[in-house]
């Protein structure tokens, strides 16, 4: 790609809006990461990159949330905005501005958007069949409705866009439509409503679409949905509904998807007040700013062809690009709830420094649109070893030979590895731009190897100090590169290396090539070794770790008598236990308790078993069950039911 050198850039991104009902999930932090380490990084490179976003407050989910909670819409939609203000924070997520689709901004730019396309004749009405809740007394938005996809197939899809295939189709089209309030089959009834004249832009669309910067899957689909009769947009809802209402109209109400990416504007009129900017100026084809998009691929249909085309209907400057992500899951699984992998994001940073998240991102993160997955295991083993073994390594082990110098550095460094080093400035600096982060970082971690191999192989600890003081120092040289590097995609941990190394906090890729001189500070740990992730799942605006009934009734517990007890010899901790389960017939368990009972003490003892655990096969043999016990420091202390109790009874 061609990257302009000759001038900073003027450039504006923008994040997908995160919907103001709910905490933010780890798959919202995937994306803001991404988006912020661009931003970072364009900053570093010389350019101006600013930064917007807001939440998407708008539509029935909204409401409905928010009569949940016996509130109004407007404060769960405050209560929210400062959620997840705050849970960006902790992430490093650098917004130029964060604001609300509940704006005056908003309306103002709405409306105006409206107007001129109703001006430009782009605006028609019709009369339309509804999907409408008999039981709730209300036509239902698209978010409200389940069914089967009608393109593909696909089961359990919501009523506007396919989670598998990535089509976009009319809430009427869903096979065997579900109303998701009331659990009921919906009726059809009939409304008025207000058109976008959709097809009328086809040809601006295929413009953009030629000449946009687009991922070729992206370009490719979008292409496909162009020549797959593109159909008007209805853009209107029917009371009740929160959001702004259609001027000159009553009682309708503009979809969520109008005004929510008109927030992206709306963020920027906020905050260009301030700074005597004009942001019409801004938006017009006359300007020389660049306009980038960052979003998940479920919503590539509405970012690629309508809001475009809603932009050109005023004479707006359409994106210059649109950078499409894949989905995130959780050790292989797609997040839910019901199996543990809705982490919520604060109660991820509760865990671990969320600054290791970003770097795991980066990590896995490229240019194309695919899913990347969060594994726990290999989470705490790529921090342990990428930024605690490679990185700061080279920092903790340089600093206790530069202490004995008064952490003065030495001038006589190797310049010949420091070269290495700076000669990766262009790549890095290409790699960023492309947005090709798990490369990236790489290629920063073999420098990382490269810095680690010299100090093994000069061995500063046979040396005298002098001769050690020029190694460290050449080390340390190298870590400041290494750091510089990085710093887009772990910022809070490289100002605190920047501290270590005594250098101001704004930082750019210039000072790669300068030298350290003078005197650096005593190095403190900035950050340790992780131990294996406990993290309590998502539980909507609620931070627990509960199973429901039906996950608790899954659970066979069965009374059992202990007819046989007996040492297993190879193992320390084991007894073998024979048990009679009733009508069930006995059950072979291996159970680790043989420091607190003498075999002979057991038989005859009634427990607990769970009955329907997976068999287990054991170098002793084969364990067919668990039973229950509580434990402490003092021993382990097996639970038996009541006097009465008979084997093979249900525990209930």
């Amino acid at each position: 790609m061609n990257i302009p050198t000759k001038k900073a850039r003027k450039i504006l991104v923008t994040q997908a809006l995160p919907y103001a009902n709910a905490p933010l999930h780890l798959g919202h932090i995937l994306e803001a990461v991404q988006t912020d380490i661009w931003t970072r990084f364009q900053n570093l490179n010389g350019n101006e990159c600013l930064f917007f976003c807001a939440d998407d407050t708008h539509g029935t989910p909204v409401m409905l949330k928010a009569k949940e909670m016996s509130i109004s819409p407007e404060e769960l939609i405050k209560k929210v905005y400062e959620d997840h203000k705050s849970t960006y924070s902790l992430y490093g997520i650098n917004f130029t501005n964060f604001y609300t689709t509940h704006s005056d901004e908003n309306k103002k730019y709405s409306e105006k958007i409206y107007l001129e396309a109703k001006k430009n004749n782009l605006i028609s009405k019709k009369i339309v069949e509804q999907l409408y809740d008999e039981k709730e007394g209300m036509f239902l938005s698209d978010r409200f409705v389940k069914g089967t996809c009608p393109k593909c197939g696909e089961p359990d899809q919501y009523g506007d866009n396919c989670s598998k295939c990535g089509a976009s189709y009319d809430v009427l089209e869903i096979k065997d439509p579900i109303s998701t309030l009331s659990n009921s089959s919906p009726i059809r009834k009939k409304s008025e409503h207000i058109f976008f004249d959709l097809p009328q832009k086809i040809e601006i669309l295929r413009k953009f679409l030629e000449e946009s910067n687009l991922q070729m899957p992206i370009k490719n689909k979008l292409s496909e949905w162009l020549s797959d009769d593109l159909k008007q947009w209805d853009i209107s809802r029917d009371a009740p509904y929160f959001g702004f209402k259609i001027p000159e109209e009553d009682n309708k109400y503009f979809y969520v998807w109008v005004d929510a990416p008109i927030g992206y504007i709306a963020s920027m009129d906020n905050w260009f007040k301030d700074k005597d900017l004009d942001t019409e100026v801004i938006w017009s084809d006359d300007s020389d700013h660049e306009i980038y998009h960052f979003i998940g691929k479920d919503i590539a249909y509405f970012h690629g062809l309508f809001w475009p085309a809603l932009l050109s209907s005023a004479n707006f400057k359409l994106p210059n690009g649109i950078f499409v992500h894949g989905f995130l899951t959780i050790n292989g699984e797609k997040m839910s709830k019901s199996k543990g992998t809705g982490i919520l994001a604060k109660n991820f940073a509760e865990t671990c420094d969320p600054e290791t998240l970003r770097y795991y991102f980066a990590a896995k993160l490229n240019d194309k649109v695919e899913d990347i997955d969060l594994n726990f295991e290999d989470f705490i083993q790529r921090i342990n070893s990428d930024l605690v073994g490679k990185y700061l390594n080279i920092a903790s082990r340089s600093a206790s030979f530069l202490k004995k110098n008064d952490n003065k550095l030495s001038e006589n460094i190797n310049k010949d590895l420091i070269k290495i080093l700076v000669d990766e400035k262009q790549n890095i600096i290409n790699l960023y731009e492309e947005r090709k982060y798990s490369k990236l970082v790489r290629l920063i971690m073999d420098l990382a190897d490269q810095v680690n191999k010299y100090i093994n192989d000069e061995t500063p600890w046979k040396k005298e100090t002098n001769e050690a003081v020029d190694i460290c120092s050449t080390a340390i040289n190298a870590f400041k590169i290494i750091t510089i590097y990085l710093s887009p995609v772990i910022p809070n941990l490289t100002n605190n290396a920047f501290k270590f190394l005594n250098l101001k906090k704004d930082i750019s890729f210039n000072d790669v090539d300068h030298l350290l001189s003078g005197q650096i500070n005593d190095y403190k740990a900035l950050l340790n070794r992780l131990e294996p992730l406990i993290i309590s799942e998502e539980d909507d605006m609620e931070n627990q770790n509960l199973i429901n009934i039906k996950q608790f009734s899954e659970v066979d517990l069965r009374v059992a008598k202990i007819i046989k007890a007996q040492d297993v010899k190879e193992a320390d901790k084991l007894l073998q236990l024979t048990l009679d389960v009733g009508e069930l017939g006995t059950r072979n368990v291996f159970a680790g308790i043989k420091g607190s009972y003498n075999p002979s003490d057991l038989e005859n003892r009634m427990v607990v078993l769970v009955n329907n655990l997976a068999p287990r096969e054991m170098k002793f043999g084969l364990s067919e069950g668990m039973v229950l016990a509580s434990s402490n420091d003092d021993g382990v202390y097996l639970i038996s039911p009541d006097e009465g109790a008979k084997p093979g009874m249900k525990v209930t």
